[in-house]
């Protein structure tokens, strides 16, 4: 991908806090990597600025640096909004994790996933879409026309699926590699890409809610597997979203993520999601296009995410959900599971939990009885800890497909 640098001024890298979570694993994420050695590192002088170990969750303690004032986030045309750090990751018989400019932005938490393997390429993380100069989108239909190619098959209704294969280039681009990545993970990873998660919660709404459409489309279309091609989408943002492989998220953007992730924009009278494209706004505006700073000066205002995305997409807009995701055992069953709870639901997670304590015993063993009882509050509380979800000891939406996710993982690997 062509990427340009910003050279607009680095001004005041100093007036605000922001927190470091670095997760480690095995491969996977189905095991963490307890003891590896994480170190941060200042990219101008090459010093150490803290060396810790992971504990038994693969979690290395929160650290907390320095970043920029928060106001240099909040309006177009500032100083460079967050500081950026290197990491590396080092756990014996692995190969060293090399991960350059980790950006930090103040109020809030970077959270760095590290995969560790015999082999793993060095990831060196640009700047989001917002600060660095990127190739703007190709304007596309924001409704595709049907039927489709004759060899595909047109879903009755959009599906969330369980994973992306990502085409780190531009579509016709035969060296650029294929990543196949979970749905989740996708949106996370371009929402941090696209947006600051320092904005309001419903700015980060609508824009999540627009990359999720987005995405959809592209699946429910079958866009490019039927232009002959073998992924889901690119990495171009002439053509796509950003994404970077293997880069931080933050952890307001993924709260957001995984209450609304199987949501999405359409119209009364299709059924496919709409191609909801977006722009910064300053840059490049376009009618009937998100304007992203425009979603956050909307957010300032009060408008809730739906508003928002009306005032840019048409009023006849409406969010759907999706009734099905790929690859999940068990649909959520529509209310929180809580002490007291009863029935195959709860039995199911019992279950899910002890298969996920094999690879992380500190996760408590719970009897698979259908019964809701303090020890499952218990396992609950400490899964949410272990993957960064609010600390309940409830089962919500978000903790329930978190669960399944890691469920899943972790069966792959046994």
């Amino acid at each position: 991908m062509n990427i340009q640098v910003n050279t607009a001024p680095v001004e005041n890298t100093q007036g605000g806090i922001g927190q470091l979570q670095v997760n480690t694993f095995l491969n996977d994420i189905g095991k963490p990597a307890e003891g590896a050695t994480v170190r941060v590192i200042d990219p101008d002088s090459g010093k150490v600025l803290e060396e810790i170990r992971t504990n038994a969750l693969g979690k290395a303690p929160e650290l907390t640096f320095e970043t920029p004032p928060l106001e240099y986030s909040m309006q177009s045309g500032l100083p460079r909004p967050f500081n950026q750090y290197n990491l590396t990751i080092t756990f014996p018989d692995y190969q060293e994790a090399v991960i350059e400019n980790v950006q930090m932005y103040p109020q809030s938490t970077a959270v760095q996933n590290v995969s560790l393997k015999p082999q793993i390429p060095e990831i060196v993380i640009p700047y989001p879409t917002l600060w660095g100069i990127f190739p703007p989108k190709i304007p596309e239909d924001a409704i595709k026309e049907l039927p489709f190619p004759s060899n595909l098959v047109v879903l009755p209704e959009p599906v969330v699926p369980g994973l992306v294969v990502v085409h780190l280039g531009r579509p016709d681009d035969a060296s650029a590699a294929n990543v196949t990545v979970g749905f989740t993970d996708y949106v996370k990873n371009v929402a941090s890409s696209e947006i600051y998660t320092t904005w309001p919660k419903e700015s980060l709404k609508a824009n999540i809610l627009a990359i999720i459409s987005f995405t959809l489309n592209r699946v429910y279309t079958e866009w490019y597997r039927g232009k002959g091609y073998d992924f889901t989408v690119t990495n171009s943002t002439a053509y796509d979203q950003s994404f970077n492989y293997g880069r931080t998220i933050f952890k307001e953007i993924s709260d957001v993520v995984d209450e609304i992730f199987t949501t999405y924009i359409t119209k009364p009278d299709i059924v496919q999601p709409l191609f909801t494209q977006y722009c910064d706004g300053v840059r490049v505006k376009r009618d009937g296009w998100l304007s992203q700073w425009g979603s956050k000066d909307l957010a300032d205002q009060g408008y809730p995410a739906l508003q928002i995305l009306k005032s840019f997409y048409g009023y006849e807009i409406i969010l759907q959900e999706a009734k099905k995701v790929e690859g999940i055992p068990l649909s959520f069953p529509g209310v929180a599971l809580e002490v007291g709870s009863t029935g195959s639901a709860v039995q199911t997670i019992q279950h899910q939990l002890n298969t996920i304590s094999k690879n992380y015993p500190l996760i408590p063993k719970v009897a698979e009885d259908g019964a809701y009882g303090e020890s499952t509050a218990k396992a609950v509380s400490v899964f949410q800890q272990t993957f960064d979800l609010p600390v309940t000891g409830r089962v919500n939406f978000p903790t329930w497909y978190r669960i399944s996710d890691i469920y899943v993982a972790v069966s792959k690997l046994s």
